[in-house]
């Protein structure tokens, strides 16, 4: 049987939301063993669901818009981010629950957590601590701002904290006398979830040429400026600050999304060049263009845009967003489709390369997920088994991973420090 890349690596998850779950996401698809310690105490909201109660407005993030009865495993989210981990449920804030965490970083390489920088501390869980119980473990703690600094205890998700680095600045349109009224990308999270990775993945690296764990403190914030350079080396080198374009850009002209036939349907389009200028012309039956001094450079056409937009879309509101693609492609001009959720799970080329994995899952039922990042030639990568419900592995980390005994285990477990599958705060209805 072929091995994947990580496997043998056992990697301790306590992350929340999307970056660090995202981080360990790839690392189960590489090989790795990834057990989530889960807590009973407290909901990790945005987690495993927005919400311990999700109102009716929510219900659209669960399968045919029904929570069920335990939600918290049927999330589209985490049923996205949770494939091929494992779950157990250990109270870290009881001294017992801690000895049995205990346990379970001495047989482990790796610990993740993403939550704020007083969340470890407060619990008494910090690298430090840990590295005393497994010199050869690797730790990483991924909070807002670091584990230094003035703003060490901040806390942010990754929308605030891409407004605190300067993204939100760059995005939105011209006309907006408020640059910051975007709707939500969470750039840091997919960002952070690949650097997170990378990180682990390099420390593992040094450990196995000279056997040394180590720590790694990344911020989140960090994480994402690098995704910035632009704007920020044009403020260093040049102190300017660059505004938000919209859909516009200083080297193509015209460029913008235009409506196009159908409700919310959108096609991009961008013009680098006089033949690409030209090939637009064609296609818009308006050969004539060409010619107009207004329209015959780059500069003329960006001094000009606003009537281009009106002009291109009364072409684009004849054609569907993919038809708008390919007449203009076929004329050398770039062109796409806004594509929503639908068109990308149909679209032909990711069907055609495997992207999608079927999933079976106990509660959430039988649906496509989103695939693994890379195709190795020599070790593939597959879902082996879909996103865990709350607590399901609970016997296999603590009988046959840990070797406690039943009378420890239930003696544990009446008391509520291990084990369990439901929050403890919980009364549907």
């Amino acid at each position: 049987m072929i091995k994947l890349p990580l496997e043998g690596v056992r990697v301790i998850d306590i992350c929340v939301v999307w970056a660090g779950p995202f981080a360990t996401r790839m690392l189960g698809d590489l090989g790795a063993e990834v057990i989530r310690v889960e807590t009973l105490r407290h909901f990790p909201a945005l987690t495993r669901g927005q919400t311990l109660f999700p109102p009716p407005a929510l219900y659209n993030m669960f399968p045919n818009n029904d929570p069920g009865e335990k939600h918290w495993n049927r999330g589209a989210m985490f049923n996205g981010h949770g494939r091929n981990k494992k779950s157990c449920v250990i109270d870290l804030e009881h001294p017992k629950g801690k000895e049995v965490f205990r346990r379970l970083i001495q047989v482990s390489d790796v610990f993740i957590e993403n939550n704020s920088a007083a969340t470890m501390e407060n619990l008494g869980l910090t690298y430090e601590t840990m590295s005393s119980w497994n010199p050869r473990l690797i730790g990483v703690n991924n909070p807002a701002f670091g584990l230094t600094g003035p703003y060490k205890y901040y806390r942010g998700f990754g929308d605030l904290v891409e407004a605190a680095v300067g993204h939100h600045w760059v995005r939105g349109y011209p006309d907006d006398d408020h640059p910051y009224h975007n709707t939500s990308v969470f750039h840091m999270d997919a960002t952070g979830g690949g650097s997170g990775a990378l990180a682990i993945m390099a420390a593992l690296h040094y450990r196995e040429r000279t056997g040394k764990g180590q720590h790694i403190d990344m911020a989140g914030a960090e994480s994402a400026m690098p995704q910035l350079a632009q704007p920020i080396m044009d403020y260093i080198m040049n102190g300017r600050v660059q505004r938000t374009l919209g859909n516009r850009d200083p080297v193509a002209a015209p460029q913008g999304v235009y409506r196009c036939r159908g409700e919310d349907r959108w096609a991009v389009i961008s013009v680098t060049s006089d033949e690409e200028w030209a090939g637009l012309c064609r296609a818009l039956g308006r050969p004539e263009l060409v010619a107009d001094p207004r329209y015959a450079t780059l500069l003329a056409r960006r001094q000009h845009h606003d009537e281009l937009d009106a002009l291109i879309e009364a072409w684009t509101l004849q054609y569907d967003h993919y038809a708008v693609m390919h007449i203009l492609q076929r004329e050398g001009v770039p062109a796409g489709p806004v594509m929503d959720g639908g068109d990308a799970n149909h679209d032909p080329q990711l069907v055609s390369r495997g992207f999608f994995d079927v999933a079976h899952h106990p509660q959430a039922g039988t649906h496509l997920y989103p695939g693994a990042l890379w195709k190795y030639s020599r070790t593939p990568i597959t879902l082996r088994y879909p996103a865990p419900c709350l607590g399901e592995h609970n016997d296999y980390v603590f009988r046959e991973l840990l070797g406690l005994e039943a009378e420890d285990i239930a003696a544990l477990e009446q008391k509520q420090i291990i084990g369990g599958d439901t929050y403890v705060e919980y009364k549907k209805g």
